[in-house]
């Protein structure tokens, strides 16, 4: 159902947009974030590249393999919180950590501004962010967007101009035929995030493990 969804959802897209043009990101910015980062991911990192290899024509950024990530929530940016709520809410997402889960990684799929996969399920991914949103509102930093508004998926690649959707449809479709892909989530990450150049950069903050 997700993946169906995900795909109607992409195939009433007439244009992709340039997912660089982002107000309010430039080279020095700097923000928390909450997110899943798979370094050692092998099964997910293979797959990731070998798709990727098939799209190249489009010339899209593709994501690194260091790079793969899914994004739970901005926290905020580092000039607004200090260290001492930063320490707070550690803290308190430790105390609510839910359990480790696996996260399937299924057809491609895309956005208007990201080439993409679908995954499954949600509920762990859900819960894990309404463990980390209470967290932050406890520790006096709440949740920018509340957990309902939240839809988990896995990026391989952005574009970086606007073109017509339905060339990127054409290519992504015979890909949607590949098999799944599993991939253990044991931790989630707080990171320091960063731009550089079409690519998003972190360091690691806290990496905490779950249950």
């Amino acid at each position: 159902m997700i993946a169906e969804h995900d795909w109607a959802a992409f195939d009433a897209v007439e244009e992709m947009t340039d997912h660089w043009d982002r107000p309010g990101w430039t080279s020095s910015t700097r923000a928390y974030y909450w997110m899943l980062t798979f370094p050692d991911a092998t099964p997910l990192i293979d797959h990731a590249g070998r798709c990727q290899k098939e799209l190249r024509h489009l010339a899209f950024d593709d994501i690194d393999a260091d790079g793969l990530h899914l994004t739970l929530g901005r926290i905020g940016r580092v000039d607004e919180i200090d260290s001492r709520h930063l320490d707070r809410l550690v803290a308190e997402a430790n105390e609510r950590r839910p359990e480790s889960f696996t996260l399937r990684a299924l057809p491609m799929t895309a956005s208007r501004g990201a080439i993409r996969y679908s995954v499954a399920p949600w509920t762990p991914v859900i819960q894990l962010h309404a463990a980390l949103s209470v967290a932050g509102s406890e520790s006096g930093i709440p949740a920018r967007k509340p957990t309902s508004v939240l839809r988990p998926h896995l990026g391989i690649a952005y574009c970086n101009r606007p073109m017509s959707a339905e060339t990127v449809r054409d290519a992504i479709r015979p890909l949607r035929e590949r098999e799944a892909v599993d991939v253990p989530v044991q931790r989630v990450q707080l990171v320091e995030l960063r731009r550089e150049d079409r690519a998003y950069r972190w360091q690691v903050i806290h990496s905490l493990e779950l249950r």
